[in-house]
């Protein structure tokens, strides 16, 4: 039993017969703010990969089907659904459509119940024949097709959406800036880890190096003083140095992800350091020292600012922390 085995509970906490409640208030959900796709498929996610028992089995079937409710019969998704259960957006192929195929890829792949891979694989076929114009949504959408991919090597509609996002993100022309897009956004990692994963996948030698070199780049970027220090909200111009703020823990989940991914693809032992760096993050080796998740309640801290912590405990921070935790378990020996 880990402390954040803690996280599930606040997650259940955080939830509904309907879903998971996208915003808190200290540790309480925040109704009037509604619940949203984002979140759900990122409870998919992390519930998909532990063993299928107590809050995790209920929260994986919550979130399975708040984010089947969300895809349209043509496979684009809506996002934000209000406090009555009323979706209020459109369906589109924004990140929500890229992190629905995330988590039913996922489920799918790693789910231990066979009825939940088969109705997760179901809704993953209808979501990847679209395509988004979105780079992140697109890296999303390649991070479920590889779990796919890795189990069914014939999977032809997988194997494309891999392709294609390979072809959207452009090589790097710079080494001193080796990256694809001249701002450094949101969920930077995930954007290398899915070049990593696409490579690998389709046996594409070039294309993984590719995603590697990007991460190997990310990670001297994001790194201040011996600590991971995550671009900020507001995104990295090329020549901008030192910390930025707010973090977010969705950066540092990313990371972890991505680190995680380069080692299960190369072995090499220099990965694990970045998911160290990752975990240890909420533990306080930051930048400004603060421990960013709840001991009693399990949840995760919203952000971290120059001089404090915003103790909310939403579901994107809490998902954020359990996933990173999730990942340094796999090598953290148990005494």
């Amino acid at each position: 039993m880990h402390d954040h085995d803690m996280a599930f509970r606040h997650l259940v906490a955080m939830s509904d017969q309907r879903g998971l409640f996208e915003h808190a208030d200290g540790t309480e959900p925040r109704l009037e703010h509604g619940y949203c796709t984002d979140d759900n498929a990122r409870l998919l996610v992390v519930a998909s990969r532990v063993p299928d028992v107590g809050d995790a089995h209920m929260l994986s079937r919550l979130a399975l089907h708040f984010v089947r409710g969300a895809q349209d019969t043509d496979g684009r998704c809506r996002n934000r659904m209000d406090a009555a259960g009323h979706w209020t957006d459109e369906a589109t192929t924004e990140d929500c459509w890229g992190r629905s195929l995330w988590g039913f890829g996922v489920a799918a792949a790693h789910h231990s119940n066979p009825a939940i891979r088969r109705w997760a694989l179901r809704s993953f076929d209808k979501g990847v024949r679209q395509r988004s114009e979105w780079v992140r949504a697109m890296a999303f959408a390649a991070l479920g097709a590889a779990e796919v991919a890795a189990i069914d090597p014939q999977h032809g509609a997988a194997r494309s959406l891999l392709s294609d996002t390979l072809d959207m993100v452009a090589t790097s022309p710079d080494a001193l800036w080796a990256w694809p897009e001249p701002t450094l956004r949101y969920g930077n990692a995930a954007v290398a880890e899915a070049i990593i994963a696409a490579g690998d996948v389709l046996g594409r030698p070039h294309d993984l190096q590719r995603g590697l070199a990007m991460l190997s780049w990310l990670r001297v970027v994001e790194t201040h003083d011996g600590h991971l220090s995550v671009t900020g909200a507001n995104g990295r111009v090329p020549g901008e140095m030192g910390p930025q703020f707010d973090q977010q823990p969705i950066e540092v989940a990313a990371m972890a992800d991505a680190c995680f991914r380069a080692h299960a693809v190369t072995g090499d032992a220099e990965w694990i350091d970045g998911i160290a760096a990752a975990a240890a993050w909420f533990e306080g080796a930051n930048d400004v020292g603060l421990v960013m998740h709840d001991t009693r309640s399990g949840g995760g801290y919203d952000g971290l600012h120059r001089d404090r912590v915003n103790l909310n405990q939403g579901a994107e921070s809490t998902l954020a922390y359990l996933s990173t935790m999730q990942r340094a378990d796999s090598f953290v020996t148990a005494p």
